[in-house]
């Protein structure tokens, strides 16, 4: 084993299929010399020159437009966004292209493009730079998304998106990006729609994934003191997700608590309660509960952003006020 930031996780998987294959190249807003907004492509510049590594105009809607184009033509584009919340400018290359052409010409066409979208808060970015947007990209047929949460499936994760046929939408949580981790010495593809449980537990399941996993581990040692058992999992994969893991939680715990940092209305993790809901209702022994940002854009203010934006303490909380619901039925 090998210790990688986040990052450099990121860049690994990159790193890997561009050696191996020559029609893989990334661009972006400053990706090239600069290393990208935060750094995941540092060196890849010198490494394989300015013809496969391109910064591009200040244009979403182009960079977008450009992959969907190069993807359909045979080459393997990653495109990176410098923050997720730009994904509005490319929104229609996205949705009403890229997840839409494949279907349309009946599968002639293959469309291996990635999409990388930093995301989240606590970097004190405000309003228009820190937004959770997955609940967006993931309501849309035709893509796949996935979230990973460290070095190691950000490494495998990239190598499986970048061998897809179809786009995937390859969502990061900026604020972990210096998090480091284990990552094996033989990188191998993690399949989409597996999730991980990052660690066991029998009393209740908490799910999530990106950056709250830490919040979940944090906040299920701190249950542990008062006699509390967390499951933790990590779903890493939004879409395909993996039902089949959820229920095998499920039925261990009979109680689900589910986090993420959007604003809690219209969340992705809305959809996953209802799939639990509707799939495994009679497992649960108490009602499903959910923990998310408030419903506001994220503040600047450090401690207004730290109000808005869930944490470990507000995931224990929410345990807690499950039990007590579960005592009363």
């Amino acid at each position: 084993m090998k210790v990688m930031t986040y990052a450099e996780g990121i860049r690994e998987g990159i790193r890997i299929r561009m050696k191996e294959d020559p029609n893989v190249l990334v661009f972006g807003e400053d990706v090239g010399q600069f290393g990208g907004c935060f750094g995941v492509t540092a060196e890849l510049y010198e490494e394989f020159s300015g013809k496969r590594i391109r910064d591009t105009p200040i244009s979403e809607g182009a960079i977008i437009g450009t992959a969907v184009g190069a993807a359909a033509t045979g080459l393997k584009p990653i495109a990176e966004l410098m923050f997720i919340d730009f994904i509005t400018v490319g929104m229609d290359q996205l949705v009403n292209q890229a997840a839409k052409m494949r279907y349309m010409f009946g599968g002639k066409i293959s469309l291996p493009m990635v999409v990388r979208l930093p995301g989240g808060a606590g970097i004190r970015a405000a309003a228009q730079h820190s937004q959770s947007l997955e609940a967006w990209v993931a309501h849309v047929p035709g893509l796949k998304v996935v979230y990973p949460s460290n070095a190691a499936d950000a490494a495998g994760m990239m190598l499986t998106a970048i061998d897809d046929d179809n786009p995937v939408i390859f969502l990061e949580h900026k604020a972990i990006y210096t998090v480091e981790g284990e990552v094996p010495d033989v990188i191998e593809p993690i399949p989409f729609g597996k999730a991980r449980i990052a660690k066991e537990g029998s009393d209740v399941t908490i799910i999530t994934y990106g950056k709250q996993v830490y919040d979940a581990l944090a906040a299920a040692e701190a249950l542990a003191a008062d006699g509390i058992n967390a499951e933790v999992m990590d779903l890493r994969s939004l879409y395909p997700l993996d039902k089949d893991a959820i229920l095998e939680s499920v039925k261990k715990t009979n109680k689900v608590v589910l986090v993420s940092e959007e604003a809690k209305r219209g969340s992705f993790i809305g959809e996953v309660a209802a799939t639990i809901a509707e799939d495994f209702f009679y497992e649960l022994d108490a009602p499903i509960v959910r923990v998310g940002a408030l419903n506001t854009p994220v503040p600047f203010s450090p401690g207004l952003e730290d109000y808005v934006v869930p944490n470990d303490k507000d995931i224990v909380q929410a345990v807690k006020k499950l039990f007590l619901k579960f005592q009363e039925i």
